[in-house]
């Protein structure tokens, strides 16, 4: 059997009702040469129900629990197509994003990877084009972002959170940018805690928020990939 041009990589942890949709919207793809690869993260949600319909058309791997990045890491392991691409279970793609996608990386060669904007839930995220001094004060390209593989430096599996944005600076120091698509390609359907994607309006940022729990959290998160990456 020939190699995928694309690896689809699902790092799963109690998705139980994310990974249909998910995988639906995959399969209704224009572009089909491609694997999917599932991680089960040690999901307690009878994850193995949700998944058995789909296992036909699946890699599945099972793990204990060690986190999305481990579970990231351990998919890429298991993969052979020349492109990457790491879907978090509550991304539902558009049907046309896997040939954006590829067709933007095929015309610039210079380029390590490609990125669109998205929704999350009711909110739009429109980003912008690729810029360092802009990725170095501020994450904003999501994980689900299409990579060539030679490029991919893996996954911190100490990070736990803000993992998108320490793998572009990471690409970065390598000189490794990306593209950016001006359309909406996937929309993101958080239901419950334990999605890979948390989201906080701007302003529970501002100062005088900093009292909430989350954005206590969000702090200590984003001075950690500040120090590694050396960033002011």
């Amino acid at each position: 059997m020939d190699k995928p041009v694309i690896s689809i990589i699902i790092p799963v942890f109690n998705h139980r009702e994310e990974i249909g949709p998910c995988l639906d919207s995959i399969y209704r793809q224009t572009f089909s040469d491609y694997e999917i690869i599932v991680v089960n993260d040690g999901s307690t949600d009878a994850f193995d129900a949700a998944i058995a319909p789909h296992l036909n058309k699946i890699k599945l791997i099972n793990q204990e629990n060690r986190g999305a990045n481990a579970a990231r890491n351990r998919g890429f392991d298991a993969s052979s197509g020349d492109y990457v691409i790491f879907c978090d279970a509550d991304v539902q793609m558009s049907p046309d994003m896997l040939d954006a996608m590829l067709q933007s990386l095929k015309d610039r060669p210079e380029y390590s990877y490609a990125y669109s904007s998205f929704r999350f839930g009711f909110k739009l995220f429109k980003l912008f084009p690729f810029n360092d001094k802009r990725l170095g004060a501020m994450n904003f390209i999501h994980t689900t972002s299409l990579i060539r593989r030679f490029d991919f430096p893996r996954f911190d599996e100490n990070i736990t959170r803000f993992q998108d944005w320490d793998l572009w600076l990471t690409m970065l120091k390598n000189k490794n940018r990306g593209w950016w698509i001006d359309e909406v390609l996937f929309t993101i359907k958080p239901r419950h805690r334990h999605n890979m994607s948390e989201w906080l309006p701007s302003f529970a940022y501002w100062k005088f928020f900093g009292f909430l729990p989350s954005v206590q959290k969000y702090r200590a998160a984003e001075k950690i990939i500040k120090q590694k990456h050396k960033l002011p």
